[in-house]
C-alpha cells in the first residue's frame, strides 16, 4: 500500500476545519446571550432598587412608618425583593433588591442592586 502524497493526503480536512469552527461559534453565541441575560438582569435590579427607594422616600418625608413596605410592594412588582431597607434621618432611605436571573442550563443566579433616595436639600 501507498501513501498519498499532495492534494490526495488532506481529503476532508476542509469539513474537519468547519465543524471545529462551527463549535467555536456556538460556544462564543452561548456565552454572548449568557453574558447579556445577566447584564438584563442587572439593569432590571437597578430599576427596581431605584423605584422602590423613590417609593419609600416618598412615604418617609410624610412621616409614614410603613415606608419600607411601600419599598417592598414596589420591588415586588418590578419582580424584585426587596433584601434591605433603612429610613435614616432626614428622611433619606436606602434599599437593596435582589432580581432572579435565569441562566438556561446554568440554573438561576441573583443580581442585586442598592439605591438611596431622599429629599433635596435647599443650597445655603
Amino acid at each position: 500500500m501507498s501513501r498519498p502524497t499532495g492534494r490526495a493526503g488532506e481529503r476532508g480536512a476542509a469539513t474537519v476545519w468547519v465543524v471545529a469552527l462551527s463549535g467555536v461559534l456556538a460556544a462564543v453565541g452561548v456565552a454572548a446571550v449568557l453574558v447579556g441575560t445577566a447584564v438584563v438582569g442587572r439593569h432590571r435590579a437597578a430599576a427596581a432598587a431605584d423605584l422602590a427607594a423613590l417609593a419609600a422616600a416618598e412615604r418617609a418625608v410624610r412621616g409614614d412608618p410603613a415606608a419600607c413596605a411601600a419599598a417592598g410592594e414596589v420591588a415586588g412588582a418590578n419582580g424584585a425583593r426587596l433584601t434591605a431597607c433603612a429610613v435614616g434621618g432626614g428622611a433619606v432611605v436606602d434599599v437593596a433588591v435582589t432580581v432572579p436571573v435565569r441562566l438556561g442550563p446554568l440554573g438561576v443566579a441573583a443580581a442585586g442592586a442598592r439605591a438611596r433616595a431622599g429629599p433635596v436639600l435647599p443650597a445655603d
